[in-house]
């Protein structure tokens, strides 16, 4: 038997026989793990005796150097030290215990005036009702879902009635919100609104159903099936919901039931509270590093540690039952430690049948949920592009949701034939119908600044005029010198409200108005792609549209003039031989077999090209 350097033949002599917690420590005394035994002498002595070691323990006596020991009056005391010494030190070898912070809450805000429904993963003291946390990701989606498709509910971040936009968005012109902002709807009949969804949020229904249901009757009588069949969608969903978050009474007692879900080395543990026979509570934690120890074994640690955390914070909330799917190890020692740190009455049992086993096996199936689905945050939308849209707002901090983004650019050659493209994209994608282009009037040569200003100028003084929405953002390629190019013209036109953003391309900064300096998002950050790719699908857009105003002034120059040579058969030349420059290098033969030209035809086309050349 070879002991660590730090631990003496003395001391390993000497370990006390009574109950105790030993510290394994490593090198400049960082603890690495700490155990809790029945006798210190026989547990700590076992771990040099035995030859059939798990890996992961050989690992740990590796990196052991030297040892120390507490001893307790019982077992019991014994766990809670331990569970209150690996909270401590976060030993490497322990089993580590997170809590979950990926689960969603619906947060409807309800301190405004005009409340948001929104999603969130911190729950505050801030006067919002918060709904949650959604371990079935797929329900809160379903509740989303149905409130996206019955409500209007604003998603823009204006603080009002104080801090209103002069025009609103895009969402009202889609139908998805009334514009209080601007006063189309007042605050009585939105609060009437959110006080609905409160209530279906809460699982009372029966109203919303009898809505929708008088709703898919009313649109089928008028053959409107598509927008029936919508309605008839929206009542399955509320039936989901409904079952979901209905609750079975249990005699109005107070209980916790545990599920537990292991793959490998981690394991994810589920438990859910009931007071007063309603479910009041989820609470997800993730055990991970657990080697090979037994699930009975990560069920006692879990157990310990987790009732401690929660006797530190409100001793009184300890339930009568703890219901748990299979039994501890030392359960007697792990109940009497609950106990004694304010559970006297909590009682351990593992349900065989009825509502109580249910109830398990229901914190089982979240847990199952968690570890086997652990779905992106994308997924709480129905269109992923939702989230990249939300994304960027969060990202750049804008008031209104940029469903409607513009983006211009400007080409030219050597500072002729300017022209300009505006590229729209909604909700993330491109709507070519909508994409718009234009010579640039003004003789600026190279002044990007004055032609991109002549260009936005003109492409929002259209849209007021056919009274069509204005961009919810609008994308510049440039820096700070476009951006308060660009600023001056919205200050003309009275449309300071509106948002703007310019991409640098040197090192994809990202300029706001109001922001000292630049933003730099990270290379790989879908909301920066998302901006280059408006930026490069507007400058393909220019380039595309110079490009064919020089090819049509260069054709206009030099084949024009040629007798019986029209248009289409000008573009058929160059398109056959590249260019004039090309198409003066080669004989009548070459041109004649180019389908469509004759011998005639292509003898006058060299004549007309050799004198041009001459000259």
């Amino acid at each position: 038997m070879i002991l660590p350097k730090g631990i003496s033949k003395q001391q390993f002599s000497n370990l006390p026989k009574q109950s105790g917690v030993y510290l394994f420590k490593g090198k400049e005394e960082k603890v690495i793990y700490i155990g809790k035994a029945k006798s210190l002498r026989n547990r700590v002595r076992s771990y040099f005796q035995k030859n059939d070691q798990s890996l992961k323990t050989r690992e740990m006596l590796r990196k052991i150097f030297s040892l120390e020991t507490i001893v307790v009056d019982s077992e019991a005391e014994a766990l809670i030290l331990e569970a209150n010494l690996i909270k401590e030190h976060q030993p490497r070898f322990n089993v580590h215990m997170r809590d979950d912070k990926s689960y969603p809450y619906i947060r409807v805000s309800v301190e405004e005036p005009f409340p948001r429904v929104m999603i969130t993963r911190t729950v505050k003291n801030d006067g919002s009702r918060y709904f949650g946390p959604y371990t079935s990701v797929g329900l809160m989606r379903k509740c989303l879902s149905v409130i996206k498709k019955l409500y209007t509910v604003r998603s823009c971040r204006y603080h009002l009635p104080s801090d209103t936009p002069r025009r609103p968005c895009l969402d009202y012109h889609l139908g998805l919100c009334l514009a209080p902002c601007v006063g189309h709807q007042d605050q009585k009949s939105y609060s009437d609104m959110i006080e609905e969804i409160l209530q279906m949020l809460a699982g009372n229904t029966k109203s919303v159903q009898k809505k929708i249901q008088d709703l898919m009757k009313a649109a089928a009588k008028e053959q409107k099936f598509e927008q029936a069949a919508e309605y008839r969608d929206v009542l399955a969903s509320l039936h989901i919901l409904t079952h979901k978050q209905r609750v079975e009474r249990l005699k109005k007692d107070n209980l916790d039931a545990i599920g537990f879900e292991r793959r490998g080395g981690t394991a994810v543990v589920a438990v859910m509270q009931i007071r007063k026979g309603v479910l009041v509570s989820r609470n997800v934690r993730h055990l991970e590093r657990l080697g090979d120890t037994s699930d009975e074994i990560v069920l006692e640690r879990f157990i310990s540690r987790y009732y401690w955390d929660e006797s530190l914070k409100n001793r009184p909330s300890f339930p009568g039952q703890i219901l748990i799917p299979f039994h501890p190890f030392d359960e007697p020692v792990v109940e009497k430690a609950i106990r004694s740190i304010g559970g006297n009455d909590v009682r351990f049992i593992v349900p065989k049948q009825g509502a109580k086993k249910r109830l398990v096996e229901l914190a089982n199936d979240n847990a199952h949920h968690v570890i086997s689905a652990q779905m992106p945050q994308e997924t709480y939308w129905d269109n992923p592009q939702d989230k990249l849209i939300e994304n960027a707002r969060d990202s750049l901090d804008l008031k209104a949701l940029p469903r409607l983004m513009a983006c211009v650019d400007i080409s030219h050659h050597q500072g002729k034939e300017t022209v300009g493209s505006i590229v729209v994209f909604q909700d993330g994608e491109p709507v070519k119908s909508e994409y718009r282009k234009m010579r640039v009037k003004g003789n600026h040569g190279n002044d990007d600044y004055l032609s991109m200003a002549e260009v936005v100028r003109r492409y929002l003084v259209r849209r007021l005029k056919e009274k069509k929405p204005l961009p919810d953002l609008f994308v510049l390629d440039g820096g700070k010198g476009q951006l308060s190019t660009i600023m001056s013209v919205l200050n003309d036109l009275d449309l300071r409200d509106l948002q703007l953003l310019t991409i640098a391309k040197k090192k994809e900064e990202l300029f706001l108005p109001g922001i000292e300096g630049s933003l730099i998002l990270d290379r790989r950050d879908p909301v920066l792609r998302l901006f280059q790719r408006i930026r490069d699908e507007a400058h393909r857009f220019a380039l595309s549209y110079s490009r064919k105003l020089r090819t049509k002034k260069l054709i206009h120059s030099q084949l024009a003039d040629i007798p019986g040579l029209g248009v289409q058969r000008q573009l058929v030349l160059l398109n056959h031989f590249g260019s004039i420059r090309a198409l003066k290098e080669v004989c009548p033969a070459d041109i004649e077999k180019v389908q469509g030209f004759s011998e005639i035809l292509a003898n006058r086309i060299c004549t007309y090209l050799g004198a041009s050349k001459e000259d």
